[in-house]
């Protein structure tokens, strides 16, 4: 089976695409994905090594466009939010947390807590997609 160029930069676009939904990462996956979904579009008309720079270029202009749309520093909340971990949480690395039915990102606000999965933790704060959390039992302490 010979695929196409435009075929390989479409399952390419899609995959990346995919990859957000599944790891966020602060929209580099999608707009990696919608950069090949461009290049598809107009793969025909060029030889490989310029769709192949076509994508990179392109790549990183959306990447860097959508940095405005992904808040940096972190917002504080007033009245911490309840979530559960689903994975371990290691002292100064990142778990997930199940907070409003989504699964996300999460980091201890104290970098020596190891929190462990399937615990309750208390949201503080919010870094782009990624959750700051506390232990219950240490905000109840």
């Amino acid at each position: 089976m010979d695929l196409s160029p435009s075929v390989i930069w479409l399952l390419i676009g899609v995959i990346f695409c995919l990859i957000e939904f599944v790891v966020p990462t602060a929209f580099v996956s999608s707009m990696m994905g919608i950069s090949a979904l461009i290049v598809a579009a107009i793969a025909g008309l060029l030889p490989l090594g310029l769709q192949v720079a076509l994508w990179a270029v392109l790549s990183v202009v959306l990447v860097l466009a959508s940095r405005r749309l992904v808040r940096t520093r972190a917002s504080r909340n007033l009245d911490a939010t309840e979530a559960e971990t689903l994975t371990e949480i290691p002292a100064s690395k990142t778990g997930r947390v199940l907070f409003e039915g989504n699964s996300w990102a999460a980091r201890c606000d104290d970098p020596g807590v190891t929190i462990a999965a399937h615990q309750k933790v208390y949201i503080v704060a919010r870094q782009g997609t990624t959750l700051i959390v506390m232990p219950q039992n240490v905000l109840r302490s």
